[in-house]
């Protein structure tokens, strides 16, 4: 049987059972395939076209091993598979010619960990998971995500409770531009989307501020990853035409959002952070005129198997939370499309 090929030309892996199997052949390629960034045929193509000047360069092996370790080991790989093989070049170049060794700064990976089943973490995420020095993380990355960081790499629990913030924003923005001028690589690590309600943006204005390099990993958002795995679809044709993403926090007790339009038929809502304010947003969609009987619901830790769901009336939700003792992280769909669960459920207990 002739071997699977992986072609990342001029890098080519083959694969054999010595005819044992087949199928678990492909099955090897397929995961080589999946796992194998698609650039990896550009950086080396990069790496041959530095080979030559790198023997005249360093003539003792030992310095050349040094040399492809280090390459490889920085940030120049990252480079080549975002796009950027012009930059990566640029930097391979300058390590040669030891003009920068250089520049001594490293770089933050902002990357979203999706809603908590690892299986759903991005291929480019788990890249830079297995890459990152040090990992600062929020309180809504699973305990099975973290399993999947490089196990020598640092870890620094800055993930905020309601009420009960482990490291001030300002100070988390500090630290960042602080250990990637010491030369780290830092994976900044948040459950979700970074840029859905995840305060990203403010990460990455200081990081911009201070000219850190930084990196993009959007993540699966809790809205879709819960609603997915809650067996309820946040758009359909004969019930929501529209879905919102709104935040459920609270400010001194008030939350601030346009209520008649909120209680308009035929769209579905998503609250984020919602369990503290879950008996004012009820109570004001009811006041602006949405039935009191729109089915809602209410998910904890989706996507994960300590997933609960708990569904109800609109004027019954909060206490029915309540006397199920649900704890956040939680996530709360309003809208018609909740009722279509009873025949779409599939994971956890429905």
């Amino acid at each position: 049987t002739p071997p699977a090929v992986v072609d990342r030309s001029p890098l080519v892996i083959a694969i054999s059972s010595s005819g044992s199997s087949p199928i678990l052949t492909r099955q090897v390629k397929a995961l080589n395939e999946t796992m194998l960034p698609a650039r990896m045929a550009e950086l080396a193509t990069l790496l041959r076209e530095f080979r030559d000047p790198v023997q005249e360069s360093l003539s003792n092996f030992e310095d050349r091993v040094k040399f492809w370790e280090g390459v490889l080991d920085s940030e120049i790989p990252e480079l080549v598979y975002s796009g950027q093989l012009e930059q990566g070049r640029d930097k391979l170049a300058a390590r040669l010619t030891n003009k920068t060794a250089i520049d001594s700064t490293g770089e933050v990976y902002l990357v979203g960990a999706g809603p908590g089943d690892p299986d759903l973490l991005t291929l480019r995420a788990l890249r830079l998971m297995h890459k990152a020095d040090i990992v600062l993380y929020d309180r809504l990355v699973s305990d099975e995500i973290m399993l999947r960081i490089r196990p020598d790499a640092e870890r620094i629990h800055v993930g905020k409770a309601r009420s009960e913030h482990s490291v001030e924003q300002g100070k988390i923005n500090q630290m960042l531009v602080d250990f990637a001028r010491a030369g780290k690589r830092v994976l900044r690590l948040k459950g979700g989307d970074p840029f859905v309600f995840g305060r990203g943006g403010e990460e990455l204005d200081s990081l911009a501020e201070a000219r850190i390099p930084f990196q993009i990993v959007p993540g699966i958002t809790a809205a879709t990853g819960c609603a997915a795995y809650a067996g309820i679809p946040l758009t359909h044709r004969d019930y929501a035409q529209s879905v919102r993403f709104l935040t459920g926090h609270t400010r001194d007790g008030k939350l601030d959002h346009d209520w008649p339009e909120l209680a308009r038929k035929h769209q579905t809502l998503v609250f984020y952070m919602s369990l503290s304010g879950l008996a004012e947003i009820c109570r004001q969609l009811i006041a602006h005129g949405m039935p009191s009987s729109t089915p809602s619901a209410v998910i904890q830790q989706g996507t994960i198997s300590s997933q609960r769901v708990v569904c109800a009336e609109l004027k019954n939700l909060p206490v029915q939370v309540e006397e199920a003792k649900l704890k956040a992280p939680t996530l709360t769909i309003i809208g018609d499309v909740v009722s279509l669960r009873d025949k779409l459920a599939w994971f956890g207990e429905h």
